[in-house]
């Protein structure tokens, strides 16, 4: 899988969710390759989408495309200083994100040492399944080279997140992990919660 996320801050959020829907209508179906996107703005306006191909080509081929350049340019002006992380790394949890979840949190950070990282991601997992059943699924986007990453967390809603949050936080196997993570990590992560979610699935 490939993800390409898109984020800057969002002037006109109305006319980018505009945006956002016809592209799903128009340029969609064309759009060989394409898995899905989860996109929305935050409360304080901040704008984030993570769109997903099978591989890096196909998202290639989707952005050569002119019906592509053309609807970026219309975008574009409704976004202050756009930022692209091509990510080829990619990792799941729970088999991914869900069209479903009324609520996405999205956590951007960085970590001194990437294959640890994924590590100790992958060994939380199936405890993670136990202390937290408000979680859907997730995706691990790593952006190239930096230990840079942007991680999507989908819940079944907001105060289902919130109140298992707090229920789990003094969870042993839960203190470990945070333990093990913050040994690694480099600098405070983001958090942009997106409260109302804009999905495109292929």
């Amino acid at each position: 899988m490939f993800v390409q996320v898109i984020q800057g801050r969002a002037n006109d959020p109305a006319a980018l969710r505009k945006q956002w829907e016809e592209w799903d209508r128009q340029l969609k179906p064309a759009a060989k390759g394409f898995l899905g996107t989860t996109a929305g703005v935050t409360s304080d306006g901040e704008f984030i989408a993570l769109a997903r191909f099978e591989d890096e080509a196909a998202a290639r081929a989707n952005g050569d495309r002119a019906e592509q350049s053309d609807w970026w340019r219309e975008t574009s002006q409704y976004l202050d200083e756009p930022l692209f992380h091509d990510c080829t790394l990619v990792d799941l949890v729970n088999d991914g994100g869900s069209d479903d979840a009324e609520f996405v949190q999205v956590i951007q950070g960085k970590v001194t040492d990437v294959d640890k990282a994924r590590e100790i991601d992958k060994a939380m997992q199936d405890q993670m399944k136990l202390l937290r059943p408000d979680v859907i699924g997730g995706i691990f986007a790593w952006h190239p080279r930096t230990g840079r990453f942007t991680n999507a967390m989908y819940f079944t809603s907001e105060a289902e997140a919130r109140a298992k949050e707090e229920e789990t936080s003094n969870a042993p196997e839960f203190e470990t992990y945070m333990s093990e993570y913050l040994a690694i990590s480099d600098g405070d992560p983001r958090y942009l919660d997106i409260t109302d979610p804009w999905y495109s699935s292929a």
